[in-house]
């Protein structure tokens, strides 16, 4: 007789915190930035796919990859495998100076994904999402020789100077820091849940069309317009899908005013909406892409995409010392390899990005009927594993504190989360999540939803 195994489920051995757990956050706290914010009393000490184990013991399920960015789970072996083997050979020559094989496979590779016949494009390797940004409006500004930047409300691109001028998500990420890059606009985003401007869900993305057009013609000149920069799928605002008719809307206004239209996928790109990008979803072809968090599985390198009739910026104006660093590079491969189903993870179907997108639509179903049994989740959106659950009050507004309260409860019973937007839990776990290790993520959902 064959015993049926009990699918894996959280273990909680001491209460959260516990006693390490306590001690090293007193000690974080007495030596570390006070900028970094900590919501959750967690300190990792090891991790096994989507388990994150803490220094007591604890073992939770992941529901967050890191914000997005360990998409083959922690310590994947094939990731593991191709760290090592590059490790041993060189960690650092200087990419802006020394080409290397690993990271040209990998710029290979990665414009594969998006060129189209006819059109070639090129990649420049960063470290991070806000370098990738950072670097795409610099190349917008010298290719066009124009200034002016437009971004949208609810964005989030990094927090350097360029990248935190852009971000329109929180005032706190700009309070103090003053001044800030010049020549920038934020228009509001075409959230179908909280339609702007007066629009309704199905008009609302040609209301931001239409205010972008008001804009040109009474306050920024359209041929002092430099690029519009936008995530396709927009995370930190509140993990919102824009209507499908606004992407390629935007692409028309862009062509028509000669602006260059960068897609930040540093969020929602690499397989985590079940296409390798997430504009892919609305069959519309940008001019600039930013990739981060999840190109490499938790190490860290960023690219900057553009087309080649776009990138001609001379030689030695932009450079990393540590861009496409090698030993990232490999991760990245072997990252790619999982998401393309060059190598297969048990379980997961015939790519990362398959199942990204069975078992996100099978998340995405579980959700929506707990949506019709608690009111109080206003809204279930996303693509793939790209999922935000918002909360609301019963007049329809959102609801934070409620929120929070969700949030927390879920943490206690074992399950890693973030937050995001006013009134957001954002469900973005490793892409190698199962449906059995889905259906017990669900059910610490169900047990804190109705506790509440």
């Amino acid at each position: 007789m064959t015993t049926a195994t009990q699918p894996r489920q959280p273990l909680l051995k001491t209460a959260l915190p516990g006693p390490q757990t306590k001690a090293i956050m007193e000690r974080d706290s007495q030596h570390l930035s006070t900028s970094y914010m900590r919501p959750y009393p967690f300190v990792p000490d090891h991790g096994e796919g989507v388990w994150l184990t803490d220094v007591d013991g604890n073992t939770m399920l992941d529901f967050f990859a890191g914000i997005a960015v360990s998409t083959t789970g922690h310590a994947h072996p094939h990731v593991v495998q191709a760290v090592q083997e590059q490790i041993t050979k060189f960690a650092h020559v200087c990419l802006t100076d020394y080409p290397q094989e690993i990271t040209t496979s990998l710029a290979e590779r990665l414009v594969a994904h998006i060129e189209r016949p006819g059109e070639k494009w090129r990649v420049f390797f960063g470290n991070s999402g806000a370098e990738a940004v950072e670097a795409a409006v610099k190349l917008a500004r010298n290719h066009t020789g124009r200034t002016h930047i437009i971004s949208t409300l609810g964005s989030f691109h990094g927090r350097t100077y360029g990248a935190i001028t852009l971000t329109g998500s929180k005032t706190k990420y700009k309070r103090g820091f003053g001044p800030l890059l010049p020549n920038v606009s934020h228009v509001p985003y075409p959230n179908p849940f909280r339609p702007p401007l007066g629009s309704t869900p199905e008009t609302c993305g040609q209301a931001v069309l239409d205010h972008i057009e008001t804009l040109f013609s009474t306050v920024i000149p359209a041929d002092e317009v430099a690029a519009i920069i936008i995530e396709p799928m927009q995370g930190e605002g509140g993990y919102i899908v824009p209507p499908a008719d606004f992407l390629p809307g935007l692409r028309a206004l862009c062509d028509k005013h000669g602006i260059m239209l960068i897609f930040d996928e540093v969020q929602a790109g690499m397989g985590r909406s079940g296409k390798m990008f997430s504009f892919q979803h609305f069959d519309v072809q940008p001019d600039i892409v930013t990739l981060a968090k999840g190109i490499a599985s938790g190490l860290p390198i960023s690219a900057m995409l553009a087309k080649e009739s776009v990138m001609t910026w001379p030689v030695g104006s932009h450079g990393s010392t540590f861009g496409g660093n090698p030993v990232a590079a490999a991760a990245a491969h072997a990252t790619l390899d999982l998401l393309e189903g060059v190598v297969t993870h048990p379980g997961c179907g015939g790519s990362l990005m398959d199942n990204a997108r069975e078992v996100g639509g099978y998340i995405l179903g579980e959700l929506r009927k707990m949506q019709a049994e608690f009111p109080f989740l206003g809204d279930v959106r996303g693509e793939g594993l790209f999922i935000g659950l918002e909360f609301v009050k019963p007049d329809g507004s959102p609801d934070g504190k409620l929120r929070d309260r969700a949030s927390m409860a879920m943490f206690e019973k074992g399950l890693l989360n973030l937050d995001c937007g006013e009134a957001v839990i954002r469900i973005s776990p490793p892409l190698i999540l199962t449906r059995e290790e889905a259906e017990t993520g669900l059910k610490i959902m169900r047990e804190a939803l109705a506790a509440l």
